[in-house]
């Protein structure tokens, strides 16, 4: 993909945000009950490889775990889609 868009750094800038994301849920005392390792991965894997199989790692690994946090009511749809508006914003800025 990187190739496709001219893009030096093949990995996006926010792929680190998300390996800390996942770092924290992995090792926080609230990650556990909410999504433990073992549950995010084996959803990551299956959500990657069925619904959004179309999608391009690592952004499939980042909506996979959007997905699970939805579905578990730690954010909720409205929250998160304020939540990329605010970043667009900045982007766009």
């Amino acid at each position: 993909m990187a190739e496709k868009y001219g893009v030096d750094n093949p990995v996006p800038p926010w792929k680190t945000s998300l390996d800390g994301i996942c770092d924290a849920l992995d090792q926080s005392a609230c990650g556990p009950a909410v999504l433990n390792f073992v549950e995010r991965r084996n959803e990551e894997d299956a959500l990657s490889a069925t619904v959004y199989a179309d999608l391009p790692y690592p952004e499939s690994r980042l909506v996979a775990l959007a997905h699970s946090l939805v579905a578990r009511g730690v954010i909720d749809e409205a929250e998160l889609a304020e939540r990329l508006a605010a970043v667009r914003s900045r982007l766009e800025a």
